[in-house]
Protein backbone atom coordinates (compact mmCIF):
# COMPACT_ATOMS: atom_id res chain seq x y z
CA UNK A 1 0.00 0.00 0.00
CA UNK A 2 0.92 3.51 -0.52
CA UNK A 3 3.11 5.39 2.73
CA UNK A 4 2.18 8.99 3.71
CA UNK A 5 1.73 10.46 7.15
CA UNK A 6 -1.25 10.27 9.20
CA UNK A 7 -2.16 10.52 13.30
CA UNK A 8 -1.74 7.46 15.35
CA UNK A 9 -4.89 6.76 17.22
CA UNK A 10 -6.78 9.92 15.40
CA UNK A 11 -4.39 12.42 17.92
CA UNK A 12 -2.84 15.34 15.81
CA UNK A 13 -0.47 15.04 18.80
CA UNK A 14 0.92 12.24 16.95
CA UNK A 15 1.77 12.35 13.88
CA UNK A 16 3.82 9.63 12.00
CA UNK A 17 4.72 8.98 8.55
CA UNK A 18 5.60 5.52 7.23
CA UNK A 19 6.81 4.40 4.13
CA UNK A 20 5.32 2.43 1.45
CA UNK A 21 4.48 -1.25 3.09
CA UNK A 22 2.81 -4.53 2.16
CA UNK A 23 0.27 -5.86 4.55
CA UNK A 24 -1.13 -9.16 4.53
CA UNK A 25 -5.15 -8.88 4.10
CA UNK A 26 -5.97 -11.61 6.05
CA UNK A 27 -5.31 -12.78 9.62
CA UNK A 28 -2.98 -15.81 9.77
CA UNK A 29 -4.74 -18.46 9.45
CA UNK A 30 -5.50 -22.07 11.55
CA UNK A 31 -4.11 -23.87 8.33
CA UNK A 32 -1.30 -21.16 7.17
CA UNK A 33 0.04 -21.69 10.55
CA UNK A 34 0.03 -25.33 10.63
CA UNK A 35 2.26 -25.48 7.62
CA UNK A 36 4.98 -23.77 9.76
CA UNK A 37 4.64 -26.47 12.86
CA UNK A 38 4.83 -29.47 10.07
CA UNK A 39 7.31 -27.73 8.91
CA UNK A 40 9.18 -27.88 12.32
CA UNK A 41 9.72 -24.42 13.16
CA UNK A 42 8.88 -22.09 15.88
CA UNK A 43 10.75 -23.68 18.44
CA UNK A 44 14.08 -23.80 20.47
CA UNK A 45 15.35 -26.47 18.18
CA UNK A 46 14.98 -24.49 14.59
CA UNK A 47 14.52 -20.91 15.62
CA UNK A 48 14.87 -17.85 13.67
CA UNK A 49 18.32 -17.10 12.26
CA UNK A 50 19.83 -13.95 14.04
CA UNK A 51 18.83 -10.80 13.06
CA UNK A 52 16.17 -11.82 10.61
CA UNK A 53 12.36 -10.29 10.44
CA UNK A 54 14.30 -6.64 10.91
CA UNK A 55 11.95 -4.25 9.81
CA UNK A 56 13.80 -1.93 7.16
CA UNK A 57 14.60 1.53 9.22
CA UNK A 58 14.28 -0.06 12.52
CA UNK A 59 17.26 -1.00 14.44
CA UNK A 60 17.79 -3.40 15.86
CA UNK A 61 14.47 -5.05 15.55
CA UNK A 62 16.09 -8.57 14.34
CA UNK A 63 15.72 -11.72 15.79
CA UNK A 64 17.73 -12.23 18.86
CA UNK A 65 19.52 -14.52 20.57
CA UNK A 66 17.82 -14.36 24.30
CA UNK A 67 14.51 -14.42 22.55
CA UNK A 68 15.13 -18.39 21.31
CA UNK A 69 14.75 -19.18 25.24
CA UNK A 70 11.04 -17.94 25.02
CA UNK A 71 9.97 -20.60 22.08
CA UNK A 72 9.04 -23.92 22.98
CA UNK A 73 11.27 -26.36 23.46
CA UNK A 74 10.08 -28.95 20.20
CA UNK A 75 7.12 -29.24 18.29
CA UNK A 76 5.19 -31.50 20.19
CA UNK A 77 5.12 -28.88 23.04
CA UNK A 78 4.69 -26.36 20.68
CA UNK A 79 1.22 -28.18 19.80
CA UNK A 80 0.58 -28.96 23.29
CA UNK A 81 0.83 -25.07 24.10
CA UNK A 82 -1.63 -23.73 21.47
CA UNK A 83 -4.36 -25.33 22.52
CA UNK A 84 -4.34 -22.72 25.16
CA UNK A 85 -7.32 -22.12 27.63
CA UNK A 86 -8.38 -19.06 26.31
CA UNK A 87 -10.61 -20.36 23.23
CA UNK A 88 -8.24 -22.01 21.22
CA UNK A 89 -8.70 -22.43 17.49
CA UNK A 90 -5.59 -25.24 17.15
CA UNK A 91 -6.79 -28.14 16.80
CA UNK A 92 -4.70 -31.50 16.91
CA UNK A 93 -5.45 -32.35 14.02
CA UNK A 94 -6.72 -30.31 10.78
CA UNK A 95 -10.78 -29.84 11.19
CA UNK A 96 -13.54 -27.23 10.58
CA UNK A 97 -11.15 -24.34 11.96
CA UNK A 98 -8.38 -24.47 9.01
CA UNK A 99 -10.02 -20.97 7.70
CA UNK A 100 -10.47 -19.60 10.68
CA UNK A 101 -7.17 -17.26 12.80
CA UNK A 102 -5.11 -18.90 14.73
CA UNK A 103 -5.37 -17.74 18.40
CA UNK A 104 -3.17 -18.34 21.25
CA UNK A 105 -0.02 -17.37 19.82
CA UNK A 106 2.84 -15.60 21.53
CA UNK A 107 5.06 -12.64 20.58
CA UNK A 108 7.86 -14.74 19.74
CA UNK A 109 5.63 -17.39 17.72
CA UNK A 110 3.94 -14.55 15.43
CA UNK A 111 7.50 -13.54 15.49
CA UNK A 112 8.88 -16.39 14.01
CA UNK A 113 6.21 -17.25 12.16
CA UNK A 114 6.25 -13.95 9.62
CA UNK A 115 10.24 -14.42 9.32
CA UNK A 116 9.09 -18.07 8.00
CA UNK A 117 6.52 -16.96 5.41
CA UNK A 118 8.96 -14.39 4.11
CA UNK A 119 7.55 -11.38 6.22
CA UNK A 120 7.94 -9.40 9.50
CA UNK A 121 5.69 -8.54 12.00
CA UNK A 122 4.44 -4.86 11.47
CA UNK A 123 5.02 -1.38 13.41
CA UNK A 124 2.14 -0.43 15.45
CA UNK A 125 2.33 2.55 12.83
CA UNK A 126 2.18 0.33 10.39
CA UNK A 127 -0.78 -1.72 11.46
CA UNK A 128 -2.70 1.81 12.68
CA UNK A 129 -1.79 3.26 9.66
CA UNK A 130 -3.62 0.62 7.42
CA UNK A 131 -6.25 0.13 10.13
CA UNK A 132 -7.58 3.75 9.90
CA UNK A 133 -6.90 4.43 6.10
CA UNK A 134 -4.20 6.05 5.95
CA UNK A 135 -5.07 10.10 6.04
CA UNK A 136 -8.77 9.36 5.53
CA UNK A 137 -8.36 8.99 9.63
CA UNK A 138 -11.21 6.44 10.23
CA UNK A 139 -13.10 5.89 13.37
CA UNK A 140 -13.72 1.85 11.87
CA UNK A 141 -11.74 0.27 8.94
CA UNK A 142 -14.99 0.38 7.08
CA UNK A 143 -15.68 3.75 7.43
CA UNK A 144 -17.62 5.70 10.44
CA UNK A 145 -20.57 3.32 10.97
CA UNK A 146 -20.70 1.68 14.55
CA UNK A 147 -23.44 -1.13 13.40
CA UNK A 148 -22.88 -4.45 13.39
CA UNK A 149 -22.18 -6.92 10.60
CA UNK A 150 -18.93 -5.31 10.16
CA UNK A 151 -16.97 -7.45 12.04
CA UNK A 152 -16.82 -10.63 14.39
CA UNK A 153 -17.07 -9.14 18.00
CA UNK A 154 -19.31 -9.51 21.17
CA UNK A 155 -19.17 -13.61 20.78
CA UNK A 156 -22.06 -13.23 18.47
CA UNK A 157 -20.31 -15.30 15.52
CA UNK A 158 -21.97 -14.63 11.97
CA UNK A 159 -24.47 -12.27 13.72
CA UNK A 160 -26.66 -14.47 15.60
CA UNK A 161 -26.40 -15.39 19.55
CA UNK A 162 -23.86 -17.49 19.19
CA UNK A 163 -22.58 -17.41 22.84
CA UNK A 164 -18.25 -17.31 23.82
CA UNK A 165 -16.84 -20.48 21.90
CA UNK A 166 -14.54 -21.12 19.08
CA UNK A 167 -17.40 -20.35 16.46
CA UNK A 168 -17.45 -16.87 17.73
CA UNK A 169 -14.16 -17.23 15.48
CA UNK A 170 -15.26 -16.73 11.98
CA UNK A 171 -13.04 -17.77 9.14
CA UNK A 172 -11.09 -14.92 7.76
CA UNK A 173 -12.97 -12.18 5.33
CA UNK A 174 -16.39 -13.52 6.44
CA UNK A 175 -17.34 -9.93 6.79
CA UNK A 176 -15.48 -8.81 3.20
CA UNK A 177 -15.65 -6.58 1.77
CA UNK A 178 -18.16 -4.55 3.72
CA UNK A 179 -15.71 -4.45 6.62
CA UNK A 180 -12.66 -4.16 4.66
CA UNK A 181 -10.14 -1.51 5.61
CA UNK A 182 -9.24 1.10 2.82
CA UNK A 183 -6.68 -0.86 1.05
CA UNK A 184 -9.25 -4.07 1.57
CA UNK A 185 -7.20 -5.79 4.56
CA UNK A 186 -9.90 -8.04 6.25
CA UNK A 187 -11.34 -8.56 10.25
CA UNK A 188 -9.01 -5.46 11.34
CA UNK A 189 -11.15 -4.69 14.27
CA UNK A 190 -12.20 -8.28 14.65
CA UNK A 191 -11.69 -12.39 15.08
CA UNK A 192 -8.40 -11.79 17.08
CA UNK A 193 -6.34 -8.77 18.36
CA UNK A 194 -3.13 -8.94 16.61
CA UNK A 195 0.64 -8.64 17.66
CA UNK A 196 2.58 -5.91 16.73
CA UNK A 197 6.19 -4.92 16.68
CA UNK A 198 6.05 -2.44 19.56
CA UNK A 199 7.07 -2.33 23.42
CA UNK A 200 3.89 -0.34 25.40
CA UNK A 201 5.41 2.77 26.10
CA UNK A 202 5.04 6.80 24.98
CA UNK A 203 4.43 6.81 21.25
CA UNK A 204 7.69 7.64 19.92
CA UNK A 205 8.47 11.18 18.67
CA UNK A 206 9.16 12.08 15.83
CA UNK A 207 8.06 9.13 13.85
CA UNK A 208 9.07 8.62 10.40
CA UNK A 209 9.12 4.81 10.02
CA UNK A 210 9.47 4.22 13.52
CA UNK A 211 8.68 1.71 16.09
CA UNK A 212 8.56 1.62 20.29
CA UNK A 213 12.07 -0.36 21.15
CA UNK A 214 13.01 1.38 23.58
CA UNK A 215 11.11 -0.95 26.61
CA UNK A 216 13.70 -2.65 28.38
CA UNK A 217 12.75 -5.93 31.14
CA UNK A 218 9.77 -7.94 31.53
CA UNK A 219 8.04 -4.81 29.05
CA UNK A 220 3.96 -5.58 27.51
CA UNK A 221 3.99 -5.16 24.13
CA UNK A 222 1.33 -3.75 21.56
CA UNK A 223 -1.53 -5.32 20.28
CA UNK A 224 -4.27 -4.06 18.11
CA UNK A 225 -7.71 -4.53 16.35
CA UNK A 226 -10.69 -6.20 18.90
CA UNK A 227 -11.81 -9.60 18.78
CA UNK A 228 -14.40 -12.12 18.18
CA UNK A 229 -15.16 -12.15 22.78
CA UNK A 230 -14.98 -8.41 23.21
CA UNK A 231 -16.93 -5.03 22.61
CA UNK A 232 -16.40 -3.25 19.17
CA UNK A 233 -13.78 -0.75 19.27
CA UNK A 234 -12.47 1.56 16.84
CA UNK A 235 -9.19 1.83 15.15
CA UNK A 236 -7.61 3.97 18.19
CA UNK A 237 -8.31 0.84 20.75
CA UNK A 238 -4.88 -0.47 22.08
CA UNK A 239 -3.33 -2.95 24.46
CA UNK A 240 -0.54 -4.69 25.31
CA UNK A 241 0.45 -7.80 26.95
CA UNK A 242 3.41 -9.99 28.03
CA UNK A 243 5.34 -11.39 24.87
CA UNK A 244 4.88 -14.91 26.14
CA UNK A 245 0.97 -14.33 26.32
CA UNK A 246 -1.12 -16.70 24.82
CA UNK A 247 -4.28 -14.02 23.64
CA UNK A 248 -3.49 -12.70 20.58
CA UNK A 249 -3.56 -13.82 16.88
CA UNK A 250 -1.15 -12.14 14.15
CA UNK A 251 -0.80 -10.72 10.51
CA UNK A 252 2.47 -10.02 8.95
CA UNK A 253 3.91 -6.63 7.01
CA UNK A 254 6.45 -7.03 3.85
CA UNK A 255 8.83 -5.12 2.42
CA UNK A 256 7.97 -3.93 -1.12
CA UNK A 257 9.95 -5.56 -3.81
CA UNK A 258 12.15 -3.78 -5.79
CA UNK A 259 11.55 -4.25 -9.42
Amino acid sequence: MPGGTFYRSNEESYPATVSDFRLDRYEVTVGRFRAFVEALKGTRRDPPALGVGERPGVTDSGWQFDWTSSLSANTQELKVQLECEYYPTWTAEPGPNEHRPIHCVTWYEAFAFCVWDGGYLPTEAEWNYAAAGGDEQRVYPWGASRERGFAANECRGDGSSSGCSVAAFLPVGSFSPSGDARWGHADMLGNVSEWTLDCNGDYPMPCEDCSNQGCSGAARYVVRGGNAIAPLYDTTFRNSEDRTGRTQGVRCARKIQAE
